[in-house]
């Protein structure tokens, strides 16, 4: 969870670019983002949430700019036990059994404790499967186990790329739920998602479109500014701004 030692922004960057093939799908981003606080990217496929999340959380190299997470400069060996990242494809191992999966990457943290692992798996509700394989879950509780995987060392920054895809409603309230307590606690949260209706469960918005940040504010701020009580039409407000917000 987050200390005392992490002064200033949780998270930091600077004029970040990221290019691929010609194409720049990180377009000069910069902003902090402040400890204990849920923060949603919203956009739609192809816009660049997924690279900017990589370049924070340093499994991919900027092309130009910089990427800081409790004040170090990513990528950074050292600084990955601080950070927790549910990928938007399943990062679990089919042959495993679920308290495998859970523990392999309990381990890759430094965390050996049986019950840590247990606890993570409880949290998504995969405790009563935990000797049963992965490969015999549904896509539903795949999402769950990547979730334990990436929460399973109590990470100070949690990045999740659209992580409630394939749950189920219930548990997708109970998501929300765990990702307000970990907030509460000082863990600072980044959710990238292209549904609009989840948008109000976090603190802030950063809307992207075409590697850009184009708007960012509170879900009720932006609805303000662009004059409308639906999200999606604000975004859409947004994205044919000229003047967009870098």
């Amino acid at each position: 969870m987050m200390t005392s030692e992490a002064a200033g922004p949780a998270i930091r960057a600077t004029e970040l670019v990221k290019v691929f093939g010609g194409i720049r799908a990180v377009d000069g981003i910069s902003f902090d983002l402040a400890p204990g606080r849920i923060y949603g990217v919203l956009g739609p496929n192809g816009s660049g949430k997924t690279t900017l999340i990589r370049l924070l959380t340093g499994l991919a190299r900027a092309t130009e700019g910089t990427a800081e997470v409790l004040g170090v400069e990513m990528p950074s060996r050292e600084n990955l036990v601080n950070v927790g990242y549910m990928t938007q494809s399943d990062g679990v191992y089919p042959s495993l059994t679920v308290f495998d999966n859970a523990r392999f990457f309990a381990a890759a943290y430094g965390v050996r404790d049986r019950e840590a692992v247990m606890k993570a798996l409880r949290v998504v509700e995969l405790a009563d499967r935990a000797k049963e394989t992965a490969m015999n879950l549904s896509g539903g509780q795949r999402r769950r186990l990547s979730l334990a995987c990436a929460l399973i060392h109590e990470p100070a920054v949690l990045f999740l790329d659209e992580p409630t895809v394939g749950v189920d409603p219930l548990l997708r309230v109970q998501f929300w739920g765990h990702f307000r307590s970990l907030a509460e606690a000082g863990t600072t949260i980044v959710v990238s998602s292209h549904v609009m209706d989840e948008a109000d469960r976090c603190d802030e918005l950063l809307f992207m479109r075409s590697g850009v940040v184009i708007a960012r504010g509170t879900s009720g701020e932006l609805r303000e500014r662009a004059g409308t009580d639906d999200l999606e039409h604000a975004f859409l407000h947004f994205a044919g701004d000229v003047e967009v917000t870098r």
